[in-house]
């Protein structure tokens, strides 16, 4: 089955810089990680797909072949005619060989022999409206690579050691020089003898097969800041994935989902509360209570003849701004109830005062009296 192209399998144009290949493949590959999608075979060819692609069109020798010749330049059996190359090569096992001389290749995907950061991290984190608002401390719990702690780290079982290999010095990578049909050409590649490693473990440990590597969940606290909101970042440094050969750890990034309140809305730090009053009290004034995020309770005016929709802003008692101590503002906006329900003595009150103002009212003229009208 022949290759999708590689731009196709990570959905970005031919023109996409950097940035846009390596946001393409994190979306994805988390979208199709087997620990996501356990005993999912499809999603594992999936995740090894984008993988290559990934590794391909983010490094820049290896893009640059790629755009020139296609999947014939990472083909190692290509002597027989793809992408244009027949005949022998004076010697090479193929065209890989001689993109490698050209472009200092390492045979394949190069490992580095020194110490390497670990992988940063993603947790979205739930949250209450109000505990987002006020900030909270939260006990999470994270699956991460961590260093192995019966080795240490090192690979090698307690009590043994490891051995500088002897082949690349401890450097991972071996030198070439060869005669090609260009000229005589140095190449760097990955040491075969410690794959990359560049010490030789003779006794594994035991706990981690002898990668100094172990899968942990661990149970992280993180301090929410006041005034947090869906899509709020927090990063949490070194708490990311653990790092190879003695490098440091990753970050971790915790990423806020607030859930929405039934009473509360807001407005970047403005707090929006509806408060429902009744109509005499709106007609006549009056104060009324407003409830806010923290537990206080503040008392407003409500001014003779309120309408319903009124708006009112109470400066400095809002959320808390993000990374600050000043607060948005309470923009309180005035509900109007009108009474579903009346007993007798409420609806003789309201006829009232609407004769009193003036308004005339039908008087409820019973069952056949509406009769009599609709057949008029």
């Amino acid at each position: 089955m022949a290759k999708r192209d590689y731009y196709e399998v990570l959905g970005v144009p031919r023109s996409a810089d950097e940035g846009d290949i390596k946001k393409a493949y994190r979306k994805l590959a988390r979208q199709y990680h087997p620990d996501v999608n356990p005993g999912d075979a499809s999603a594992a060819d999936k995740f090894k797909e984008v993988t290559e692609a990934y590794e391909v069109l983010s490094d820049t020798d290896k893009r640059a072949k790629f755009d020139r010749f296609g999947h014939a330049a990472f083909d190692q059996a290509a002597g027989g005619g793809q992408g244009g190359f027949s005949g022998d090569f004076g010697g090479f096992g193929g065209m890989e060989d001689i993109f490698d001389m050209m472009f200092g290749g390492g045979g394949g995907r190069r490992q580095r022999s020194g110490p390497e950061r670990g992988a940063d991290l993603q947790y979205e984190m739930e949250l209450d409206f109000v505990e987002a608002a006020r900030g909270k401390e939260v006990e999470i719990e994270v699956p991460r690579t961590e260093s192995c702690d019966t080795c240490k780290g090192s690979g090698a079982k307690p009590g043994t050691k490891t051995e500088t290999c002897s082949q690349c010095k401890g450097t991972g990578q071996t030198s070439y020089v060869q005669n090609t049909i260009l000229g005589r050409i140095s190449s760097v590649r990955t040491c075969e003898r410690c794959h990359g490693a560049g010490k030789i473990i003779h006794t594994p440990c035991a706990s981690c097969g002898g990668k100094g590597l172990v899968r942990k969940r661990r149970k992280v606290t993180v301090r929410v800041p006041a005034g947090g909101d869906t899509g709020t970042r927090l990063r949490m440094s070194a708490e990311g994935e653990a790092g190879a050969r003695g490098g440091p750890p990753g970050d971790l990034f915790v990423v806020l989902r607030v859930r929405p309140h039934p009473v509360f809305r807001r407005n970047g730090a403005d707090l929006l509360v509806d408060l429902h009053i009744s109509f005499p009290k709106a007609a006549l004034g009056g104060k009324a209570e407003v409830n806010l995020v923290d537990n206080e309770t503040i008392e407003i005016e409500i001014s003779p003849g309120t309408q319903s929709g009124t708006v009112q802003r109470i400066k400095g008692k809002g959320i808390t701004k993000l990374g600050s101590v000043y607060r948005g503002d309470v923009v309180v906006t005035v509900i109007v109830d009108t009474p579903k329900k009346l007993g007798a003595k409420e609806r003789d009150l309201l006829k009232q005062l609407a004769l009193a103002m003036g308004e005339q009212l039908d008087e409820d003229k019973g069952f056949l009296g509406r009769v009599r009208d609709a057949l008029r």
